[in-house]
């Protein structure tokens, strides 16, 4: 099995049967770093796109994405609406409207959790607000536009491992208690939006306890209205407190084999 980071939340799972995707954003503005080489028009195939939530630097290129190749995408209604005025067709769509919903395919599993965004607190807004400045009129439609809705966390069950992918850090303790009741051997955990977010991570791994934890999000995906994160804090956090995770930080496009 094969991982493939492509920025922010966004990666690419292949397996021997199977290629699905997770919250496939690849657009980037000239000031993104690092710069994102690949286009929604270079992605030629997969069967499936699970979606963590609605905001768009995590669907702002499924509809292109979806469209190319036919794939159905998994969902929360609220980011159904958004894709659909955006262009994707209806029924590519398959609905999650119930916490811990199954999806079977090919010998393959993954099961949905309901979530919660990651809280920006108020230094950030303050630093972000900063940085924007006069240009919010410019930017006010990709937040306006692309609301959240409800939270996915999904769990895939692949050749007898267990992936953990998080699109944002809002789980409350009583989430995480619960998933860490089932072990996992990869968690997909991001770091942004919150300028705690490396305790915040930390947390996660605390109480999923995986053999192996990939970081994510920590990228610079669209300034000003985005900033780099220094993970280091939380790799080294993770060394000191959970010795037995291995930290694997990625690179963008990077390939590794899990």
């Amino acid at each position: 099995m094969e991982l493939t980071w492509w920025g922010t939340a966004g990666y690419q799972i292949k397996t021997e049967s199977q290629t699905f995707l997770i919250d496939p954003y690849l657009s980037r503005n000239k000031m993104a770093r690092p710069h994102q080489d690949l286009t929604p028009s270079e992605i030629s195939a997969a069967d499936r796109i699970f979606i963590s939530h609605g905001h768009f630097d995590h669907i702002y290129d499924v509809p292109a994405i979806a469209e190319k190749i036919g794939a159905p995408v998994h969902c929360c209604p609220v980011t159904a609406d958004t894709l659909k005025k955006n262009g994707l067709k209806e029924k590519q769509i398959q609905l999650v409207t119930e916490n811990e919903t199954t999806v079977d395919f090919n010998g393959h599993r993954a099961r949905s959790f309901f979530s919660q965004h990651v809280k920006f607190d108020r230094w950030l807004l303050i630093k972000t607000l900063t940085r924007i400045n006069l240009r919010i009129p410019r930017y006010l439609p990709l937040m306006r536009d692309y609301p959240a809705g409800q939270v996915l966390s999904w769990r895939f069950e692949i050749d007898g491992q267990t992936i953990q992918h998080f699109g944002s850090a809002g789980s409350t303790p009583a989430e995480l208690e619960r998933l860490g009741r089932q072990p996992i051997d990869f968690l997909l955990v991001p770091l942004q939006g919150n300028t705690r977010i490396c305790d915040i991570a930390l947390n996660y791994v605390k109480s999923l306890n995986p053999r192996v934890v990939i970081p994510h999000h920590q990228d610079d995906f669209f300034p000003p209205i985005s900033t780099y994160v220094d993970i280091m804090p939380f790799v080294k956090a993770v060394k000191k407190t959970c010795p037995n995770t291995e930290v694997r930080i990625m690179r963008i496009n990077d390939t590794i084999t899990l």
